[in-house]
């Protein structure tokens, strides 16, 4: 079945991930270069090549036959270990996991971070090559991508990430009790940032949010924004390459030494030749 989900990707994969498939997503990667990026909540299949992510202190692997699960909106730096590399993403939406909770059994293992990795069963490749098969079937696509993206939910459900998917769709997991504190802070990652504030959003005491704050995202609320500010400043500097303390300031340093300093900590190298880099890979880029 592997072999069939690479040809098929291979045929419908489009610069623009998307597909006419409501939240299937197709993608073919040709580098090896580090990559930084906001995740969104997301299953990944990988058909072909092999790919190393990084949250906060954690590293994640997942190579062909494997899956990647994603429930929050994350930092992430990730890595392709070989190229070229095959992968179908699909959107995990709340609104299609919840009702299957009340027949889901009650997962084996506790939840971890919102990011969890694990080998794909042949229920689960089946299930996903039938949902690639309908893109040369698009009549049958309104009736049978919405049953066959059930059954996947519920193959992830009933596996040993249960637990993780769970967190989208409960009303009182970690995710659902720090999710409005983490899009708050995606929003307006240039200000100033107050934990009781955002405790007093999520409805819990400073101590007991900074608890479910990691557990979600591996990381400090104050790590998670400075992350944030960085990978914003990233996308600044390709339109503004020789304005480096104005994009520092825009994502909130006062002091453009600090932006530089944790500019290449992060992301390895200081601002500006970060940013020419960018541009000699991209010259098109306007």
């Amino acid at each position: 079945m592997l072999d069939e989900i690479r040809d098929l990707i291979a045929a419908h994969a489009r610069p623009d991930l998307r597909t006419p498939v409501d939240g299937l997503l197709l993608s073919r990667v040709d580098t090896t270069e580090p990559e930084h990026s906001l995740t969104e909540p997301l299953l990944v299949l990988m058909a072909q090549g092999e790919k190393r992510l990084l949250l906060g202190d954690r590293v994640f692997e997942y190579r062909a036959g494997q899956f990647l699960l994603v429930t929050a909106a994350l930092p992430v730096t990730g890595r392709f270990l070989e190229a070229p590399s095959l992968g179908a993403g699909l959107v995990l939406r709340p609104s299609a996991i919840a009702p299957l909770l009340l027949e889901a059994p009650a997962p084996r293992t506790p939840a971890g971070p919102a990011i969890a990795t694990g080998d794909a069963d042949a229920d689960l490749l089946d299930a996903v090559t039938r949902l690639l098969r309908l893109l040369d079937r698009p009549a049958d696509v309104p009736v049978l991508a919405p049953l066959i993206e059930r059954e996947i939910l519920w193959r992830l459900l009933t596996g040993p990430c249960g637990a993780t998917l769970r967190q989208i769709g409960l009303a009182d997991s970690s995710l659902s009790l720090v999710g409005r504190a983490i899009g708050r802070i995606r929003e307006n990652y240039a200000e100033t940032m107050r934990i009781a504030e955002l405790a007093r959003l999520c409805g819990l005491s400073a101590s007991a949010f900074h608890r479910h704050f990691r557990a979600v995202t591996a990381m400090s609320p104050l790590q998670f924004q400075k992350r944030i500010r960085l990978q914003e400043a990233r996308s600044l500097l390709l339109a503004r390459p020789d304005d480096v303390a104005g994009v520092g300031h825009l994502v909130g340093y006062d002091s453009p030494s600090q932006f530089s300093r944790e500019y290449r900590r992060l992301l390895g190298a200081p601002p500006g030749r970060d940013a020419a880099r960018l541009r000699a890979a991209a010259p098109a880029l306007p």
